[in-house]
């Protein structure tokens, strides 16, 4: 529920601050004061587009706060999922700068403005007179019969559902469409695919063939400096292991007077050792130094076969190759198991869609149960306004499309005559006659839906007399419900408010600005006289006021 509106530098306002309270509140005043400027304010707060021509004084921003009740209401799951602090007064503020940028808050959240939207959706319903052409409108109508029919949760499972198969057909159609590309480049890829594999590359292999004919190509140094080596260590009487025989022997024979000779013993014996590996070592690769030609030819060829598949597809490694390899393989397998990955995508849509069919079936026959009520009400009410002869014509075809709310095509039709045709409620209904309808189907819907606030602006556009009076006795039993808040120039129904505020123009030091004030009882019964009568408020126009308000 709104309770509280505060309005800072837009249009023609400077400062203005309003309580609401529940049931039927009135609001007032002259054509051009500035009731649609609370319009606008309220709309800006509950995500409208900011505009920097509302800015009365352009140098300072604007700030537009509401304060709403939101107990009772179901939305503390709403709140954490957009994660906002959850506050029985919740307080909504939408600022525009001097910059023209806009800026959204929820209980001093920042938010985006489809947060605003949400609860703009979830909280306040504005009726401006423009939208008695809604009812001519598909989604609209079944949202008439939705709530009637209760059947919240199979829409919204019907929805997601919905979703899911929309996202499916759409895969399915990439699928095809990667299908199709891949199809025209199969043989290529298959080529492509075939010579890499043939070619059992190995991410190492290239640096080991370049060093192994690196060592070929330089055998004959290879095997001259390992015979050298050789003849240096082996040699009978100069060669370095023979020295070491002799050293470890001469240095053995002290080591038994010091640790220190022993010490030194030890570590000639250990280098003599390790001396001794070496020598076989150079032994083993003397004996494995060998010369094939053949070999050469085998190291150039696999490497030259390498360097061509890496200039082929612009890498420098064989690790790219590998990746490419892989992906190949993959374009490849898309191909030759296209058919397998489309029926399972296929079969996934058919789950879907036959869960659709429950769904919608359910919908369905919900809607169709609901007609008769829906119609029943809507004809008792406008029979009550004065439409006595009103007649609704509502019928379900279901059809094998899958549309956004089941699977239903919907026909509306009006007839306000007796004996008359049935026809479009906006090519048979005149302005007076649509907005009794809409103002009936908004009390239909105050008794199914859980929406706080609705507001009226002018819906009683086009009537008068008594069915004035049973406008205001509608909206005054729908505020036992909700809050109401109508925008009205009939006195009857602007009697019959619990709380009167008027929407006047004054100006101050030469500007005009817009004001909003609760009336008293004494200013309600001069208010309500001048919407009788005039600015020259007459003696009966007085009395009639008072026993308007009594």
């Amino acid at each position: 529920m709104l309770t509280q509106l505060s309005i800072h530098n837009y249009a023609l306002i400077d400062q203005l601050s309003i309580d609401f309270s529940s049931g039927l509140s009135i609001i007032t005043g002259e054509t051009g004061a500035g009731k649609s400027i609370l319009l606008g304010a309220l709309g800006l707060v509950l995500g409208n587009r900011a505009d920097l021509s509302t800015l009365k004084d352009t140098t300072k921003k604007c700030v537009v706060e509401a304060k709403v009740t939101v107990e009772n209401y179901n939305l503390k799951e709403y709140f954490n999922t957009v994660d906002l602090d959850y506050e029985i007064e919740t307080i909504i503020r939408r600022e525009i700068l001097p910059s023209g940028k806009s800026r959204a808050f929820v209980n001093d959240t920042p938010v985006k403005l489809s947060v605003l939207n949400d609860l703009r959706i979830k909280l306040i319903d504005v009726h401006s007179q423009h939208q008695t052409l809604q009812l001519s409108d598909n989604d609209f109508q079944f949202t008439i019969l939705d709530a009637l029919a209760e059947h919240q949760k199979e829409l919204e499972s019907y929805t997601v559902h919905y979703k899911k198969l929309n996202q499916l057909k759409k895969e399915f159609q990439d699928l095809e469409q990667l299908q199709r590309e891949a199809n025209q480049k199969h043989d290529y890829n298959l080529h492509l695919f075939n010579e890499l594999d043939k070619a059992k590359l190995q991410i190492d292999e290239q640096e080991e063939l370049e060093e192994k004919l690196e060592r070929l190509n330089n055998i004959e140094d290879i095997k001259l400096t390992i015979s050298e080596a050789l003849e240096i260590s082996e040699h009978e009487e100069v060669g370095l292991q023979n020295l070491l025989n002799t050293l470890e022997n001469r240095v053995a024979k002290i080591a038994h007077f010091s640790k220190d000779y022993q010490n030194l013993s030890e570590r000639i014996t250990s280098v003599k050792i390790e001396f001794d590996d070496i020598v076989a070592e150079l032994e083993n690769a003397n004996e494995n130094v060998n010369f094939n030609s053949n070999d050469i030819d085998l190291l150039n060829d696999r490497l030259q076969l390498i360097y061509n598949l890496q200039k082929k597809h612009y890498v420098q490694t064989n690790k790219e190759l590998l990746t490419i390899l892989k992906e190949l393989a993959d374009k490849v397998d898309q191909v030759e198991n296209a058919e397998e990955t489309l029926n399972l995508k296929q079969k996934e849509i058919e789950v879907v869609a036959k869960k659709l069919d429950e769904l919608a079936a359910i919908i369905s026959k919900n809607r169709v149960n609901a007609i008769p009520k829906l119609t029943k009400k809507l004809e008792i009410l406008l029979a009550d306004l004065g439409m006595k002869n009103s007649r609704f014509s509502i019928k379900i075809n279901t059809s094998n499309n899958y549309f956004s709310n089941g699977k239903d095509e919907l026909s509306f039709l009006f007839s306000a005559n007796k004996g008359g045709s049935f026809g479009d409620l906006k090519k048979v209904a005149s302005g007076g006659e649509l907005s009794r309808i809409m103002l009936s189907v908004k009390k239909i819907l105050s008794e199914h839906t859980k929406r706080p606030t609705i507001i009226f602006d002018e819906i009683d556009t086009g009537v008068s007399g008594e069915v004035s009076n049973k406008i205001a006795a509608i909206m005054q039993q729908m505020g036992t419900n909700m809050q109401v808040i109508a925008i009205t120039h009939l006195p009857q129904i602007a009697a019959k408010g619990k709380k009167h505020y008027k929407v006047f123009k004054k100006e101050i030091n030469g500007s005009i600005t817009t004001n909003l004030k609760e009336l008293t009882t004494k200013e309600r019964v001069i208010e309500i006289a001048e919407m009788l009568s005039g600015k020259n408020i007459s003696d009966s126009a007085l009395t009639h006021a008072k026993e308007l308000l009594n």
